[in-house]
């Protein structure tokens, strides 16, 4: 069984800095500057066709991460939940600029869910306003071959995120998970155990944030510093064959570092 492709989440500047290691295998490449909306409300397009240029050659999937400061995918107002569909749209033309064909997306579901959903009916709630949000930025996705990979943020049950890719409709979304997000919420809230998420995702996980932390806090250090074990997480992504292996890092200047540690390790190239 060959071993999993390592890649990053990097901006577009950073491109010249790691494209000898992102050509030399099909690496997955994440571009993280459409996160903004100075950015989506600017001159994207000059951005993306540098982003396109600076890559020329590269063999690897490329996706971005999408926008998601104050915006609720389960957003019940209809002026905010136009805001959502706005910026996800906008998004997804760069996606189509680009070639992209992934975007990241912030899971709705949090800490007091976990706790109080039960009050309210369950995580249906949750789910379908999501749904109903989304309803035309899945059907864009879906139309322009882009894949909405749904990211845990305080998210302890990995189970309720697949419930909601399949909700939205598997063609169109996916599950992605960020190991140090869910290392926080296992060691500070008793969630489910990172290889856990991984496991219970299985064919749906398609993309996977690579970071480190200490359970503590959202730490995005390289591989190796922090208390995540990996062994256990790469023998469940083993089941995991559509999914994305993105080192997503605080300091950029680590990734070399991080993937080394994994690459030592024998768990990927």
């Amino acid at each position: 069984m060959s071993l999993p492709v390592l890649g990053a989440a990097i901006s577009v500047g950073e491109i010249a800095t790691f494209r000898d290691w992102l050509l030399e295998a099909p690496r997955p490449v994440e571009l993280q500057d459409f996160i903004f909306s100075g950015v989506l409300d600017g001159d994207w397009k000059t951005l993306a066709q540098l982003a396109s240029s600076k890559l020329d050659g590269h063999q690897g999937p490329l996706g971005i991460h999408g926008p998601f400061w104050d915006l609720p995918l389960n957003a019940s107002d209809p002026l905010i939940r136009s805001a959502v569909q706005t910026r996800f749209l906008q998004a997804l033309e760069v996606c189509e600029t680009l070639g992209a064909t992934l975007m990241v997306v912030h899971s709705p579901f949090s800490t007091w869910h976990e706790q109080n959903d039960f009050l309210y009916g369950g995580d249906g709630d949750v789910i379908d306003k999501t749904v109903e949000t989304l309803a035309p930025v899945v059907a864009r996705a879906r139309e322009a071959g882009v894949v909405l990979a749904v990211e845990n943020i305080q998210d302890q049950l990995p189970e309720r995120r697949l419930k909601l890719v399949e909700a939205l409709g598997r063609d169109a979304a996916g599950v992605s998970l960020d190991t140090g997000h869910a290392h926080y919420t296992h060691v500070s809230f008793n969630g489910r155990p990172v290889d856990v998420h991984a496991s219970s995702a299985g064919e749906a996980l398609v993309h996977v944030h690579l970071q480190d932390a200490d359970g503590y806090a959202d730490r995005h250090w390289a591989p190796g510093m922090g208390s995540i074990l990996w062994r256990p997480l790469f023998k469940a992504l083993e089941g995991c064959p559509n999914a994305r292996l993105i080192l997503e890092l605080r300091d950029h200047a680590t990734i070399p570092q991080g993937a080394k540690h994994l690459t030592d390790m024998g768990l990927a190239v």
